[in-house]
C-alpha cells in the first residue's frame, strides 16, 4: 500500500476515511465533504479507474479491503468512515465470480469493520442495497420499511444475498460495541458517474441509440445528491445499530424513458418486450455469458427482469422521521447526470442530442470546479 498526501486541510483535523470514493456514490460522496472543508483520505486501488478523484485536494492511500493489514494502516488516524465500495452485479456469474463478489463486499465489510474498531475511528456509516430489504411476498410492490427481512427462500442474485450478508456483519459489529449504521441505497442517477454507472451507461447508450426495445416495471431510484445527503444525515444524526433507506422517487423504466426522451431530444424506444419473454431469453443468454464471458456487460439479466417486475416501493419515513431527509427529483437528477456525461466524459456523441439545461449546465459547472476542470457553453470541457 502506498500514499500520496494532497490535501489542504488543516492537518490537526483527523481525516475522514472513505472506501469506494472512486465509484459514483463515493465520487459524490468525496465532492460534498470536500465543499463541507472535511479532510478526506481515499481507498483506491491501482488497477481500478480512478479518474473521479483527479484534480481532488485527498490523502490517497492504495489497497484491497480484502486485505486486513492493508485497512488497518488505511485507516490508522482516521475518524469517522464512510465504506461505500462494494463490487455491483446483476449476473449470477460462474464460481470464481460469486466468489468474488462474496470476498468483495462481505469479508471486504468485515475487514473495514474490523480496522475502524481497532483503530478507534469512530461512526462507520455503511452503505447498504436496497435489494437486501425485505418486502411483503403477498403483495411484492407494497412499500418496504427497515423492519422488513431479506427473504432468502427464493432465487435471490449473488449482489442480493452478498449485501444481506454485509448487514449481518454490521450487525455483529454492533453487537461488540461498535458504532455502525447503514444507509441502504437504491438505484443511483446523477453526475460525477465516472466508471459510468448501470444507469449512466444505460443513458448514452439510449442517447446513442443502442437501446431499441425495453421491459416495463419499476424500482426505487435515488439521486447522487439525495444518497450522499443520506449518508452524512445518517453519520451525524443516526442512532448506531440502526438502518435507514433512502430513495428520492419510485419510477417505471417508461417514465425513466420519458426523462431520457426529455433531456436528450432523442425519441425512446416504442417496442415493449413482454418481461416473462424477456425472462425467457436473458436466462438463456445470461447462463453462457455468465459462465464463459462473465465480464461481458449484461443489461437485462434475469435477476435485474425479476427486480423489475416485483415494482418495489420503499418506505422512507424513518429518514425522514428521524434524520430529516428531504429528497429532491430524479427529473433533476437525470438532467444532471446527461449533463456531466455531455460535458466531462464527452461521450454524447448523437449529433440529434440536444445541449443540457442550463440549470444542469450549472450543477456540471459546481462539480467540475472542485476539480478546476472549466465547462465550455458550446458544449465538452475546454
Amino acid at each position: 500500500m502506498t500514499s500520496d498526501l494532497s490535501t489542504s486541510a488543516d492537518a490537526s483535523t483527523p481525516p475522514v476515511f472513505v472506501t469506494g470514493s472512486a465509484g459514483h456514490v463515493g465520487a459524490n460522496l468525496v465532492r460534498r465533504l470536500l465543499k463541507d472543508g472535511t479532510r478526506i483520505r481515499v481507498l483506491l486501488r491501482n488497477e481500478d479507474n480512478n479518474r473521479a478523484l483527479e484534480g481532488l485536494e485527498v490523502e490517497r492511500v492504495f489497497g484491497d479491503i480484502r486485505d486486513l493489514n492493508a485497512m488497518r494502516r488505511a485507516v490508522a488516524g482516521c475518524q469517522g468512515v464512510y465504506h461505500v465500495a462494494a463490487m455491483i452485479s446483476t449476473i449470477e456469474g460462474n464460481r470464481a465470480y460469486r466468489r468474488k463478489v462474496y470476498e468483495c463486499n462481505v469479508l471486504g465489510t468485515r475487514n473495514v469493520l474490523q480496522a475502524a474498531r481497532e483503530a478507534q475511528a469512530g461512526r462507520v456509516v455503511v452503505t447498504g442495497s436496497f435489494s437486501a430489504v425485505g418486502y411483503n411476498l403477498d403483495n411484492p410492490s407494497a412499500p418496504s420499511d427497515e423492519t422488513m427481512q431479506f427473504y432468502p427462500m427464493e432465487r435471490t442474485m449473488p449482489y442480493e444475498r452478498s449485501k444481506a450478508l454485509v448487514e449481518h456483519e454490521c450487525w455483529r459489529a454492533v453487537a461488540q460495541g461498535q458504532d455502525v449504521i447503514v444507509a441502504t441505497c437504491c438505484a443511483v442517477i446523477g453526475g460525477a458517474d465516472y466508471f459510468p454507472s448501470r444507469l449512466g451507461r444505460t443513458l448514452c447508450d439510449y442517447t446513442g441509440g443502442k437501446l431499441r426495445a425495453y421491459v416495463d416495471g419499476g424500482f426505487e431510484f435515488v439521486a447522487a445528491r439525495d444518497i450522499v445527503e443520506g449518508h452524512l444525515l445518517c453519520m451525524h444524526r443516526g442512532r448506531s445499530g440502526e438502518k435507514y433507506i433512502f430513495s428520492s422517487e419510485y419510477k417505471t423504466i417508461s417514465e425513466i424513458l420519458d426523462l431520457f426522451e426529455e433531456v436528450s431530444g432523442v425519441p425512446r424506444p416504442a417496442r415493449r418486450i413482454p418481461s416473462h419473454m424477456m425472462l425467457a431469453f436473458s436466462e438463456v443468454a445470461s447462463f453462457y455469458l455468465s459462465r464463459f464471458h462473465p465480464d461481458f456487460p449484461q443489461r437485462f439479466t434475469p435477476g435485474a427482469i425479476r427486480l423489475l417486475k416485483k415494482c418495489r416501493h420503499a418506505d422512507t419515513g424513518k429518514a425522514r422521521s428521524e434524520l430529516g431527509f428531504q429528497p429532491t427529483s430524479i427529473r433533476a437528477a437525470v438532467h444532471e447526470a446527461y449533463a456531466f456525461h455531455y460535458y466531462q466524459r464527452n461521450v454524447i456523441t448523437n449529433p440529434l442530442a440536444k445541449r443540457p439545461s442550463e440549470s444542469a449546465v450549472r450543477q456540471a459547472e459546481s462539480s467540475l470546479a472542485n476539480q478546476g476542470i472549466p465547462v465550455s457553453p458550446g458544449g465538452g470541457s475546454m
